[in-house]
């Protein structure tokens, strides 16, 4: 099950200027550690929800709590670009 990690107050945007909210999700893991990754929601009209594949993998959920707390913008703005450049590589994966 997908838990809310943490929700930012930082917005950030993508080339077009769409402004986007981030917020970081996690999961338990078979073997009980966490993974953890980024997601983007359009904050008003325009832009696509977003998602970065797996950031990160922690020992447990307050190691994952705290990995999400220490991210900065700079951070966020990095992951935003991998996550619409892997919507691009899985379109045109998926269009062979």
């Amino acid at each position: 099950m997908t838990t809310v990690i943490h929700e930012f107050t930082a917005e950030v945007a993508d080339p077009d200027g769409h402004v986007y909210l981030a917020r970081a999700l996690g999961r338990a893991r078979k073997s009980g550690t966490w993974e953890g990754w980024l997601e983007f929601r359009p904050r008003s009209g325009g832009g696509l929800p977003r998602r970065t594949a797996v950031e990160t993998t922690q020992p447990n959920l307050e190691a994952l709590r705290y990995w999400a707390s220490g991210l900065e913008p700079v951070y966020l703005e990095g992951a935003l670009e991998r996550a619409i450049a892997g919507r691009r590589s899985d379109s045109a994966t998926s269009s062979r």
